[in-house]
């Protein structure tokens, strides 16, 4: 029960935050690179009843609700924030992720393990952190990807 409380009270608290805070132009400028991190963790999330990297109590309709929670929840949300504080001094960004992906893979990971939200089975929390960090280092080359993109001009169709 304190899990589903807690993945709830979770999801709407942080977007309550964002949509009151973050700037629109911000939310609309990263929302393509935290859909694609998303989608990532979507991919990860289908894969995890064949790899058995953690359980989730209540079986496949819990962990997908688990998943979305968190994906849609503290992830896309965090994720937003870091992106509009960071993103173009590559430094501070790659110090951030580190310690978000640090605290996350320790000391929350044990603390969601023992309120319930999950149980990892064939991942630990070394993994965990690498996965984590290491995506949020190709996050940066897709935003930057998708800015340089977007920055060309476009030609007429003739």
């Amino acid at each position: 029960m304190s899990a589903n409380i807690f993945r709830i009270g979770n999801a709407v608290v942080l977007w309550i935050v964002t949509t009151v805070f973050l700037p629109q132009k911000s939310f609309k400028r990263y929302l393509p690179v935290t859909l694609f991190c998303s989608c990532i963790f979507l991919v990860q999330t289908l894969l995890n009843p064949f790899f058995k990297w953690w359980k989730v109590k209540g079986g496949m309709s819990y962990m997908v609700f688990d998943a979305l929670s968190f994906i849609f929840g503290f992830f896309f949300t965090i994720n937003l924030w870091v992106f509009h504080f960071t993103y173009g001094r590559f430094a501070l960004y790659v110090v951030v992720n580190f310690l978000i992906d640090l605290l996350f893979a320790y000391p929350l990971n044990r603390l969601f393990q023992k309120i319930g939200h999950y149980k990892l089975k064939n991942m630990n929390a070394a993994a965990m952190f690498f996965i984590s960090f290491s995506l949020a280092l190709v996050n940066y080359g897709f935003q930057k990807f998708m800015e340089k993109s977007n920055a060309r001009p476009q030609r007429p169709y003739h």
